[in-house]
């Protein structure tokens, strides 16, 4: 059961990094945030971006969505250690 709930957390991160790259994409198209599409992506990510908002741009180009995508794999490495462990 709980290698079961594990492997779900670990699908719900990757699903999440994905969600977060989908958003970097639509930035580039600045209409694209105002679909409904769009908006609900905006209202899954901005509150976790939030988070990585200390992060200055470096030549116009925000690394924070790096940062917020790096801490997930960091959260999924310990999840695995801790399923190994029990």
């Amino acid at each position: 059961m709980l290698g079961y709930i594990f492997w779900c957390l670990n699908w719900l991160i990757n699903a999440y990094i994905l969600v977060i790259v989908v958003w970097c994409l639509l930035s580039w198209f600045p209409i694209s945030r105002d679909t409904r599409l769009g908006e609900i992506i905006n209202r899954l990510v901005e509150p976790y971006m939030h988070w990585f908002d200390f992060i200055p741009p470096l030549g116009g180009i925000s690394f924070a969505p790096v940062v917020a995508i790096i801490v997930l794999y960091l959260v999924q490495d310990g999840l695995a250690f801790l399923a190994h462990l029990i």
